[in-house]
C-alpha cells in the first residue's frame, strides 16, 4: 500500500513538473516576445521563470531519488558480497532519508523566516522560494523509506514512469 501511495505521488510530481515546464516555456517566450517584438519587457516573467525552475527541479529531483535516477556508486556495489551490498544500500538510503529530513526542516525554517518579505516583481512571499526544496525534502525522505522497506523485503521499487 505504501509503494502504491509513493508511486502515485511520484507520478503526480512528474505531471505537475511537466505542467510547470510548460508554464516556464510560456513565461520565457512571453518575456522574449515582450522584449524583442513589443520593446516592453514584462517585469514578472524572469522572476516567475526562476521560481518555476525551482519547482520543476525539486519535483524532478525527488522523483529521481525514487526511480533511482540519481548518481550512484553501483560499480563498487557489484564487487562486494551480497550481504555487504545489502548493508551498503541500506546505509545509502538511510543517509539520503536523513538528508531529505534535514533539507525539509531547514528550508521550512528559511521559508518561515522570510514569510513577511515579498518578491518585488511577483508580489508573492519570499517563502515561495524555499517551499519547493522543503517539499522535495519530505518527498525524498518518503521515497528513501520506500527503498529501505523494499530492500528489507527483497523487492525492487518500480519506477514511477512505468
Amino acid at each position: 500500500m505504501y509503494t502504491r501511495f509513493c508511486a502515485a505521488l511520484a507520478r503526480l510530481c512528474l505531471k505537475v513538473g511537466v505542467g510547470g515546464l510548460g508554464l516556464l516555456i510560456a513565461a520565457v517566450l512571453y518575456q522574449v516576445i515582450g522584449r524583442y517584438v513589443f520593446n516592453d519587457t514584462p517585469t514578472w516573467a524572469e522572476s516567475g521563470a526562476v521560481l518555476l525552475v525551482l519547482y520543476v527541479t525539486m519535483l524532478g529531483m525527488a522523483v529521481g531519488v525514487r526511480d533511482a535516477g540519481h548518481i550512484g556508486l553501483e560499480s563498487l556495489l557489484v564487487l562486494v558480497p551480497e550481504a555487504v551490498r545489502l548493508k551498503m544500500e541500506l546505509l545509502i538510503h538511510a543517509l539520503v532519508l536523513v538528508f531529505g529530513l534535514i533539507m525539509a526542516y531547514n528550508c521550512a525554517v528559511l521559508a518561515q523566516s522570510v514569510w513577511d518579505y515579498k518578491i518585488p516583481t511577483l508580489g508573492l512571499s519570499e517563502a515561495f522560494k524555499y517551499a519547493p526544496p522543503a517539499f522535495a525534502g519530505v518527498l525524498i525522505s518518503l521515497f528513501s523509506l520506500e527503498h529501505i522497506i523494499a530492500l528489507l523485503r527483497g523487492e525492487e521499487v518500480e519506477p514511477a514512469w512505468h
